[in-house]
């Protein structure tokens, strides 16, 4: 694809997300020894920084992955071979938990909601009282429709059995307001290249003392790499078990500084602000959210494409126009919508202009459909 304008590079993908100038620097400094004082200081550092924005006094431990390795690192610590997972699926990642878990043995059974919408506390509890689960997995923050689940609601169910609930909120954390500990999250992760201002590669798990008695079980479980309690092990002594990206944990320790430096409600407050002027914009356009739940993403829009317009060829123009990077679909909603990134680095000049380029966009979409 090739464009046709010299305008500045525009990152604006529900991940990865734009990294700003101050992280870059940090991960531009020396190569250090992941074994060394100077690193253990910044794995110190970075695990009191995180624990605020996790909601926990839970350690936090980290891994050189992508979101979708710790999605499979949390099952195959927590379910052995022919042990049972209830997947919440109503989005693209709810169904890639569920691939995971069958990939590696696990007894895998959906409660399905439409996608847009999400599971409630109510259909979960009704399904809990019928059936016998060792974990319930969740998806928090749903980035290809811009759902939020109701994490709070569903923790007191699953609170209330012998499961565990295990939480994806790779795209949510950092942008949506997380409380590990209040809601009864047992495992969560996440990772570094969304609402955490960093480049991919980066993974975190934060696990309670109730997971952490199936953890410790072995039941058939497969891991080596993705052991916890190798990782726990390690974070003990301000390590990590294996050898660590060493420049992005210096480059998330200075993401996470600043976070704090802005105030952690400030910072959620902002995506909220942000997210809402970006989708009445989108509004205005004459789009529509393909979110339907009761909470909607404030890291991510989700709009809806007017009949007579292909989400593909949105995506195309504003690259190819105006060199701004957005997302449509992988799955079955592809051309039907698109996705634009509310999370992370980003400002109020940058939400008027993805309207701006938006708008023009659209213009010229459904100008060409009417011409034919």
């Amino acid at each position: 694809m090739t464009r046709k304008n010299t305008l500045p590079y525009r990152l604006r993908l529900p991940g990865p997300t734009a990294v700003p100038e101050r992280v870059q620097k940090a991960i531009a400094g020396p190569v250090l020894n992941h074994r060394g004082p100077e690193f253990t200081d910044i794995v110190k550092a970075t695990v009191s920084l995180a624990q605020p924005i996790l909601g926990t006094e839970n350690d936090v431990m980290f891994f050189a992955s992508s979101g979708t390795g710790m999605m499979e690192a949390a099952l195959a610590n927590a379910l052995g071979e022919g042990e049972r997972a209830l997947v919440l699926s109503y989005g693209a990642f709810g169904e890639r938990f569920s691939s995971i878990a069958k990939a590696l043995g696990i007894e895998t059974e959906q409660l399905a909601a439409p996608w847009g919408e999400t599971v409630s506390a109510s259909q979960l509890e009704e399904k809990l009282r019928e059936n016998n689960f060792q974990a319930v997995v969740v998806v928090h923050n749903e980035s290809s429709t811009g759902a939020v689940s109701d994490l709070e609601a569903l923790g007191k169910v699953v609170g209330n059995t012998d499961a565990i609930l295990i939480v994806d909120s790779v795209s949510g954390l950092g942008g949506v307001e997380m409380r590990q500990d209040d809601w009864g999250v047992d495992i969560l992760v996440s990772a570094s290249q969304k609402a955490l201002m960093c480049p991919p590669g980066l993974g975190l798990a934060s696990i309670s003392d109730k997971a952490w008695d199936r953890v410790e079980q072995e039941a058939g479980k497969k891991r080596y790499y993705w052991d916890f309690r190798k990782a726990r092990d390690s974070a003990a002594k301000d390590q990590t078990a294996f050898t660590t990206p060493v420049t992005l944990m210096c480059g998330l320790n200075e993401a996470l500084t600043m976070m704090h430096e802005e105030g952690l409600d400030n910072v959620l407050r902002r995506h909220e602000q942000l997210s809402d002027t970006f989708r009445a914009g989108g509004h205005a356009l004459g789009l529509s959210d393909f979110a339907r739940a009761a909470t909607k993403s404030n890291t991510v829009a989700v709009f809806s494409m007017p009949e007579g317009v292909d989400g593909n060829a949105v995506v195309a123009h504003m690259y190819e126009h105006f060199n701004t990077v957005i997302a449509g679909a992988r799955n079955w909603l592809s051309g039907k919508v698109i996705r634009i990134g509310t999370m992370g680095h980003i400002s109020q000049t940058d939400i008027e202009t993805d309207l701006k380029y938006l708008a023009s966009t659209m213009q010229y979409l459904s100008a060409s459909a009417k011409n034919g």
